[in-house]
């Protein structure tokens, strides 16, 4: 006996679960955005579907990449985003042209079929997330509107089984959404106090710069960084090798001109030639004894001394030794442990009206969960360039209670006037945009 041949529903039926295996079986979100926009073509025949998610179209029939600014992409959109308003997303329906407004009315002529039904994909709590625009020119039947329902819950278990994610856009209700951006505006204009952040050193109040007093090569140090020095003590000691060869060679002239003085007065009595020499005589010895003497002051001076009591305050012994110096480079600082100040170094950036008496907030790199208070001096007027080669200014600030060690690094945090809180995080951007744009 033969089979008997399939009728129409048989064919339609098959045609039917072929698609759902096909879209199940997809691999990735693109080949099921394809699947689901050209392969229900054979089976009801129209012209074209267009695939949105989250109010965007994904895929067109016939097309492989979408154009965001076509037209039809255009349109579509503006189609699903009324519906969406009109809470009617979430059925699947046959969309009436009345139902839009009247621009889309109009784009829906020259752009689309006339009879176009809406297949809307549902979430596991039967909220919608996307949906399909069929569009074709015969009416759609109820046979045909039931097999597109059911299909569309094949299409939607397909997509959230490789994308379990709901789109952002749709995850709120619009009420919702405006309710947070209102609450998020409110936040923004909510007054907090500015401030900024700057790097800060402790460094001596009212110490002693010990500066170089001739040009020269130190050859030793004879105190270590942050030691503890009496006044007196010899802090350094300069190459003398040189200054004592000009002290001797000054004493050695300085005697041979007396001889000649001398000998020059004992022939004055018998000789005119003679006596009119003395003055110029006793002129050169009064010019040795004055270069004797100015070479015994840099002899002296070769050991330098702390006119002070204190700690030697300075970086490293090692980058001086053997260093030729000038006279009045700074050496060191010799400053009471007890007496300390901040220095700021604050970026032209971030540069507020601070006025003196301003808190200051000192976290330490060695102690960062410790605060130190302080206060704000003074601030520099003009700009200076820093280590790093930034221009910053220079701010000193006095500490409320016993100061840290001197030397020790941190970040100090500035505090100014109350502002709102959109002020405080779009300062910066605002300005750089303000410079770029010029506005």
């Amino acid at each position: 006996m033969n089979a008997p041949l399939p009728g129409l529903a048989e064919r339609v039926f098959a045609q039917f679960l072929v698609l759902e295996r096909q879209a199940r079986a997809a691999k990735d979100i693109d080949s099921l955005a394809y699947a689901l926009a050209n392969d229900a073509q054979g089976l009801f025949g129209y012209r074209h579907a267009a695939l949105l998610i989250a109010g965007k179209v994904r895929a067109l029939t016939g097309i492989s990449v979408v154009e965001p600014n076509a037209p039809f992409v255009a349109f579509v959109e503006n189609a699903a985003s009324q519906l969406l308003a009109q809470g009617r997303s979430a059925q699947a329906q046959v969309v009436i042209a009345d139902s839009l407004n009247g621009p889309s009315q109009a784009d829906w002529q020259s752009l689309s079929a006339a009879a176009v039904f809406w297949l809307p994909l549902l979430d596991r709590q039967q909220q919608p997330f996307g949906g399909l625009w069929i569009a074709r020119e015969q009416p759609w039947s109820e046979a045909e509107q039931a097999l597109l329902m059911q299909l569309g819950d094949a299409y939607s278990h397909a997509w959230l089984a490789l994308q379990p994610g709901k789109p952002w856009r749709l995850r709120w209700p619009r009420k919702k959404i405006i309710g947070v951006a209102l609450a998020a505006l409110l936040l923004l204009l909510l007054p907090v106090r500015q401030s900024v952040l700057a790097p800060a050193q402790v460094v001596p109040l009212g110490g002693q710069i010990v500066a170089a007093p001739l040009d020269g090569v130190i050859a030793e140090f004879l105190v270590k960084p942050n030691q503890a020095v009496n006044k007196g003590d010899i802090l350094l000691r300069f190459d003398a090798t040189s200054i004592k060869a000009q002290a001797d060679v000054a004493e050695r002239s300085l005697n041979v001109a007396e001889a000649e003085l001398k000998a020059n007065a004992q022939r004055a009595f018998s000789d005119a030639d003679s006596s009119a020499r003395i003055d110029l005589y006793a002129a050169r010895v009064e010019q040795k004894r004055a270069e004797r003497d100015y070479a015994r002051q840099l002899l002296a001076r070769s050991e330098v001394r702390a006119e002070r009591d204190g700690i030697a305050v300075f970086a490293d012994a090692q980058r001086w030794t053997g260093k030729p110096v000038q006279t009045g480079e700074r050496l060191m600082e010799i400053a009471d442990p007890n007496q300390a100040e901040l220095r700021i170094e604050l970026a032209v950036g971030d540069a507020l009206d601070f006025k003196p008496g301003t808190d200051i907030a000192l976290f330490l790199d060695s102690d960062p969960l410790h605060r130190h208070a302080a206060r704000l001096l003074r601030s520099a007027y003009e700009a200076q360039q820093t280590a790093s080669g930034q221009l910053a200014y220079r701010l000193d600030a006095e500490f409320e209670q016993a100061p840290p060690r001197i030397g020790l690094r941190g970040t100090a945090k500035i505090f100014g006037e109350r502002g709102p809180l959109a002020l405080y995080l779009l300062r910066r951007p605002f300005a750089s945009l303000r410079q770029t744009v010029g506005l």
